[in-house]
């Protein structure tokens, strides 16, 4: 029995050994496409303003997030290639200026090098730098938000309320898929936030998103 023991510590640390290097690389089993509606994000930034008075009156990228259905939050900041700024071209720079701004402090370099090295760098294996804002770029012109928000009477209105089936079923008719809404809180008031998009491990294929609604519990978000 003594004999065993040593090998029952061999094997405990080789998982552990195992299970750091899976979570540094980066383990993920699906990505969120994450979409942020500007004027809410400046909304409820009271500390910082915006840089910008009037934001941007369409959804832009906030990120491309390899995640886990166990906890969609992780992986992050895996070992991997550190952004270069080199690898964004400036062709894609341009593309990536309007569908990907740092909508908050104008720092739009910044804004990239942050969600690479915190999110791309997960998922590297599958898409490196280039092809992850590439990827990135081309989810953001398959399917355009506000248009779809737009064609059914969903526009910002500064006092009318919708249910979050509302805002859900368009987006799903034209999209053929089951989006997640994420909801920030202003006082009484619950804003649309983000609309997320999800697909599978390589991100190719669009998927239904089956977490559950990050908005909380009130009957009506208001779109503003």
């Amino acid at each position: 029995m003594a004999m065993l023991e040593p090998s029952l510590a061999f094997l405990v640390l080789a998982f552990a050994f195992f299970f750091c290097f899976v979570m540094s690389t980066g383990s993920y089993d699906y990505f969120q496409f994450v979409q942020q509606w500007p004027p809410t994000n400046c909304r409820v930034r009271i500390k910082r303003p915006c840089s910008n008075p009037r934001p941007l009156q369409y959804f832009t990228i906030h990120g491309l997030w390899p995640s886990n259905y166990s906890n969609p939050t992780k992986p992050s900041n895996c070992n991997g290639s550190q952004f270069d700024t080199r690898k964004v071209s400036p062709k894609m720079r341009i593309k990536l200026k309007k569908s990907w701004p740092d909508v908050e402090s104008g720092n739009d370099t910044r804004f990239w090098k942050d969600e690479w090295n915190k999110h791309g760098t997960c998922s590297e294996e599958r898409l490196n730098q280039m092809q992850y804002f590439e990827r990135s770029h081309d989810m953001w012109l398959s399917y355009n938000i506000t248009e779809i928000l737009k064609n059914a009477s969903i526009v910002p209105h500064p006092t009318q309320t919708w249910t979050y089936s509302d805002i859900v079923s368009p987006i799903k008719t034209a999209t053929g898929r089951t989006p997640t809404l994420r909801c920030k809180q202003d006082k009484k008031t619950q804003l649309l936030h983000e609309v997320v998009f999800c697909y599978e491990y390589n991100a190719l294929k669009q998927i239904d998103c089956n977490r559950t609604a990050g908005c909380q519990n009130q009957p009506t978000i208001s779109f503003q």
